[in-house]
């Protein structure tokens, strides 16, 4: 069977970025707040800023094949860098500036690095001797403040490219336009490469389905360094001539919508889960009628959604409820938001009919690095809560079934297409595990289609397990179901040969605390997480969230926890995907005590 190839206008991102350049010249790109305002560069004026910084980097050196590294957040200086080695057919490497710096040292000696363009500073001080223990690496360019001794700036590198350009050149579309490293939640981070016809392949069939013109408006908050945020906020954005607000803090995130009005949002389960979260803890503190209209609203939008007809009082519920709540709802958003989406990891068919049903209409998609962000997707018509979505036009999956999962209609998704990466750098061998002859990738997850070809996403392979008695178990879509509970924040299951699982909770302590302080227990601080009224607690929420849940899956025992698990102790990736191999070993003690 035959995968139908997509007929693309462009060769790469570059042309990419000249088509725009034309169409769309004197509208706004990205806005960056300064001193309070939000201050747009046009897509002329940042065109002009590739021109310029493309021949900044050539007088480094930079040239076809060589490999410009980034450690910055969202910026526009980091966009400008992007499409400024592309067109030196060169590649660019993102990182985050919340990894450690030995994790940037591995990725800089392991691309081979030419030039490392640090963000600030403090980023250039954790890096400043990596010149002398890299060898390849000969550059580090601050982007931004004040360079002391011989480190250039990205101003520098303005000027001096503005008084000698450097033609821009056009790279094949099958060569690299750089590499997205994995997150390394089971060892060394590993760099995926993908080719201009892949960036090009998604920006050119996914953001199409959900609509995406050049009158829309973004707030870009997920990191660029990740594949689903650089897809959509950088290449797809810039292709479709709309524009986005950056958001430097993301704790002002709920201010800025204010201030940005996105049309469009995309965003991580994790955001979804907290307007699941603090709306439904916020009824609590409201008067009954307020609480009864809320639920009454959101029972009737469900209903009408699925296209049942409404009583008058029914339909009266409805309308009052969008009036007097969820309005207010959407209007925190900015009032302007028509499309909401969802990756990177698996969201809650609750949480997603609860955000859709107060007004924001979300659409979850699935994807990898190693496919370029997209494989399958919901969609303006098409979209089945629960499911991933269907495949992309022109992507083909497959499902092994030789790869035994905890359902006997999951196995392993395999996927075709033209965005399925070139392969892991210097990696043949993995490259080799995880494509095919076929050239078919090897997802490394666990699901079924159903019979109107929707994607059903329930687990990784490497992360299931079998019990004692033989069956299987994946832990992910349980541990996320759990942490909806306003108690949980993080929890990991266990089980591995084991006669049944158990887990390990981060408990959400403000929460504890409140309950604690509602119920007269005067235990404080971690000794509360001893109490057996807060254990109580903990048993009735497992019990509450696994309902939906087979007997042996849901853990028979537990261990509460103060300290949260997180990127600077290790036990998170940058993307916030747990390192459970890292976990099990830290809390190994822990566990073996709940089998006891």
């Amino acid at each position: 069977m035959t995968t139908a190839t997509v007929k693309s206008t462009k060769n790469n991102l570059v042309e990419m970025l000249d088509n725009s350049r034309k169409l769309y010249a004197d509208r706004p790109l990205y806005g960056t707040k300064r001193d309070g305002n939000y201050e747009w560069t046009s897509y002329e004026e940042f065109a002009e800023k590739v021109d310029a910084f493309r021949a900044g980097l050539a007088s480094l050196g930079v040239s076809a094949g060589d490999k410009v590294a980034i450690i910055c957040k969202n910026t526009e200086e980091w966009a400008v860098s992007a499409y400024a080695t592309y067109g030196l057919c060169a590649q660019h490497i993102p990182m985050y500036e919340t990894q450690l710096p030995k994790e940037w040292e591995f990725i800089i000696r392991d691309c081979g690095a030419k030039v490392l363009l640090a963000a600030n500073t403090t980023v250039l001080e954790q890096t400043s001797d990596f010149v002398e223990r890299i060898d390849e690496l000969e550059h580090i360019v601050l982007l931004s403040g004040t360079s002391t001794g011989a480190v250039k700036t990205y101003s520098d590198l303005l000027k001096s490219g503005r008084e000698n350009p450097v033609e821009a050149q056009q790279p094949e579309a099958q060569s690299p336009m750089g590499m997205i490293y994995t997150s390394g939640t089971t060892g060394d981070p590993k760099g995926v490469v993908l080719s201009h016809r892949n960036l090009i392949f998604e920006c050119e069939v996914v953001l199409p389905l959900f609509g995406m013109t050049k009158d829309d408006r973004t707030l870009a908050f997920l990191p660029w360094a990740h594949v689903f945020g650089q897809v959509a906020e950088v290449h797809g954005l810039i292709n479709s001539g709309g524009s986005a607000g950056l958001v430097d803090d993301v704790n002002t995130l709920i201010e800025e919508l204010g201030v940005v009005k996105p049309s469009m949002f995309f965003a991580v389960p994790r955001v979804y889960n907290r307007i699941y979260e603090r709306l439904r803890g916020q009824m609590q503190e409201k008067p009954g009628f307020i609480r009864s209209l809320f639920y009454g609203g959101l029972k009737q939008a469900k209903r009408e959604r699925e296209g049942e007809t409404l009583s008058f009082l029914e339909n009266l519920t409805l309308t009052l409820a969008r009036k007097i709540i969820f309005k207010k709802v959407y209007n925190r958003f900015g009032g302007n938001l028509r499309i909401a989406v969802s990756g990177a990891s698996a969201l809650s068919p609750a949480v997603a009919e609860f955000v859709n049903d107060i007004g924001i209409s979300v659409f979850e998609g699935y994807g990898l690095s190693e496919n370029t962000a997209a494989l399958s997707v919901n969609y303006p018509g098409a979209r089945r809560f629960g499911s991933v979505g269907k495949p992309l036009p022109g992507v083909r999956i497959e499902i092994d079934k030789s790869v035994e999962g905890s359902k006997e209609e999951d196995g392993e998704v395999l996927a075709y297409g033209e965005n399925i990466m070139l392969g892991y750098h210097n990696l043949p061998e993995i490259t080799k595990e995880s494509i095919t002859k076929e050239g078919g990738l090897r997802t490394g997850d666990l699901g079924h289609l159903d019979a109107d070809g929707y994607l059903y996403i329930t687990g990784r392979v490497k992360e299931q397990y079998k019990l004692e008695n033989g069956k299987y178990v994946a832990p992910a879509p349980l541990e996320e179901t759990l942490k909806l509970s306003a108690y949980i924040d993080q929890i990991m299951l266990y089980g591995f040969n084991r006669a049944h699982n158990v887990a390990v909770i981060v408990a959400a302590m403000p929460a504890v605390e409140k309950y604690a302080e509602e119920n007269e227990i005067t235990a404080s601080g971690e000794s509360l997480l001893t109490d057996p009224k807060i254990r109580q607690l903990f048993q009735e929420q497992l019990d509450r969230y696994g309902k939906d849940f087979k007997s042996f899956e849901r853990p028979q025992n537990f261990t509460l926890l103060a300290e949260e698990w997180g990127i600077d102790n290790g036990l998170l990736t940058p993307t916030l995907k747990l390192k459970r191999e890292v976990v099990e070993k830290q809390f190994m003690k822990q566990i073996e005590s709940l089998y006891s």
